[in-house]
């Protein structure tokens, strides 16, 4: 079920201005555990946790933005705004995986020594805790407003509790073998390649909707076996849908007996607009167009 612009906007402000309070205090203990307790990793996590400020301002932006109702400028609304943002998401996730890979290679190849001490381990612990109940907090209003945006730094936060899960395992492993140090930038090494990933996936996904890219199979097939199903519907053509903010924007043609009257027709047609929007609760915009069985051709 659908909630209302202003308070999924609402939602979303808040679950991200969450996020920003952690993040900036977990930048702050990062940096701190991970110079002070030698770890590398911890460092690096750090400034992926900095990452997370700048996204968590382009996530505000774009919800801001994104999520004003259409205008006399913008007829189909603001959606694609928020599909912007997590394209900047993405990009900034990538980019903050490749320069911590990057760095973490350097210092593999250099043999470069970090004895991380139990600072490293307090602050990785708190960091995994923290970053994964926002994790579940931010993908439970992400699903709540139905908003990829939100869905997508949800990820980052995920994202973060993996990094410093590989921190956490990378500094108990230099304690079982001290000369195992260079096990500190192998788990930076990895929360490069976790990092990458995420913002790999964000950024298909907003491509997926810049390209209006249809829905898959799945949801394809429970399309036209919701308008088939209703009763009336002798057929249905020129399927169409694509996805703006997360939500779809959908049209199709359905035929019907060619001797019903014109209010029969648009019975029949609401009718597979509420099996529509019953089964498939992301659909923000839906024409039905109503066509005669004998002159359809097709």
């Amino acid at each position: 079920m659908q909630i209302g612009q202003e308070k999924s906007s609402r939602m979303g402000r808040s679950v991200t201005l969450a996020g920003l309070g952690v993040n900036v205090g977990l930048v702050v203990l990062k940096f701190m555990a991970g110079w002070f307790g030698k770890s590398q990793a911890l460092i690096a996590d750090a400034v992926h946790s900095l990452s997370d400020l700048v996204t968590d301002g382009a996530v505000l932006l774009g919800l801001h933005f994104g999520r004003k109702a259409p205008d006399a400028t913008h007829h189909f609304g603001h959606a694609r705004i928020e599909t912007l943002a997590s394209t900047f998401v993405g990009l900034a996730l990538v980019g903050t995986g490749v320069y911590i890979g990057v760095d973490s290679g350097i210092n593999i190849h250099e043999h470069t020594e970090y004895h991380p001490t139990k600072l490293a381990l307090i602050g990785a612990a708190l960091s995994i805790v923290l970053k994964e109940a926002l994790y579940q907090y931010t993908v439970y209003v992400g699903k709540r407003i139905q908003s990829p945006l939100i869905l997508a730094n949800a990820w980052h936060h995920r994202s973060d509790a993996l990094s410093s899960v590989a921190v956490f395992l990378g500094v108990i492993g230099t304690w079982i073998k001290p000369e195992w140090h260079i096990l500190d930038a192998y788990a930076a090494l990895l929360v490069s390649f976790f990092i990458i990933k995420v913002g790999l996936d964000t950024l298909k996904a907003s491509l997926r909707e810049f390209t209006d890219t249809a829905p898959g199979d799945e949801e394809i097939a429970l399309i036209k076996g919701c308008v088939l199903s209703t009763k009336g519907v002798l057929g249905m053509h020129d399927l169409r849908v694509r996805t703006s903010g997360g939500l779809y924007q959908m049209e199709a043609h359905i035929e019907v007996d060619g001797s019903l009257s014109l209010k029969e027709g648009h019975e029949i047609a609401k009718d597979v607009e509420y099996c529509l929007k019953r089964d498939l609760d992301k659909i923000e915009r839906l024409i039905i167009h109503v066509d005669p069985k004998e002159e359809t051709t097709s």
